[in-house]
């Protein structure tokens, strides 16, 4: 079970109706059956006086990242959209850090990417936890092979200890096995699996 004190912060990830709710755009399989392990670490973080922050997809209505426009997924997590939003069961007391908005490809809650250029920028949550003294981080949410991963690798170069709730996420797992894959790549990167 993770641990929370005023040098960790949890970063709960993606946890979107498109995702989580099974009638989602791109509904990754389990991912509402998580929502109440989330709010269990949300409440041992803020209760520890752990700052907590929340990821979220906020695509515009055409990006590159959608299929319909040359990319891979389907249209999902639109700006102000049911689909975009967190799910009604989850506890939301913290930051929001909103990815994708100017048509970015963005799976991690640190940066994201020009599907074009591949050039990459700041979201701004990393120099908030550094702001805030943070050094480790608490990673759980969806998906574990696509946005989990990508944030938990980003945490780790970006200098901090990192841990990841195997029972907080779910993968996508496009091909079979992705989920496991992918967490065997956050462990050979250094992130901690409980």
């Amino acid at each position: 079970m993770a641990s929370y004190d005023r040098k960790t912060a949890l970063i709960v990830v993606d946890m979107q109706n498109d995702f989580a709710d099974p009638g989602g755009a791109l509904s990754v399989a389990g991912g509402e059956e998580i929502v109440p392990l989330v709010n269990d670490q949300v409440t041992l973080a803020r209760a520890a006086g752990a700052l907590v922050f929340y990821t979220q997809d906020w695509h515009p209505p055409d990006t590159p990242h959608f299929a319909k426009d040359g990319g891979a997924w389907p249209v999902h997590c639109v700006r102000g959209t049911r689909g975009a939003a967190f799910h009604p069961g989850l506890k939301v007391e913290g930051e929001t850090i909103r990815k994708g908005a100017g048509g970015e490809d963005g799976y991690s809650g640190f940066t994201v990417r020009d599907p074009d250029s591949g050039r990459e920028s700041e979201t701004g949550l990393s120099a908030m936890l550094h702001d805030a003294g943070i050094e480790r981080v608490v990673v759980v949410g969806l998906a574990t092979d696509y946005c989990v991963m990508a944030t938990a690798l980003d945490a780790v170069r970006k200098g901090f200890s990192t841990v990841v709730i195997q029972q907080a996420v779910r993968p996508v797992d496009l091909k079979p096995g992705d989920g496991q894959r992918a967490l065997d790549e956050m462990r050979r990167a250094g992130v901690t699996i409980e």
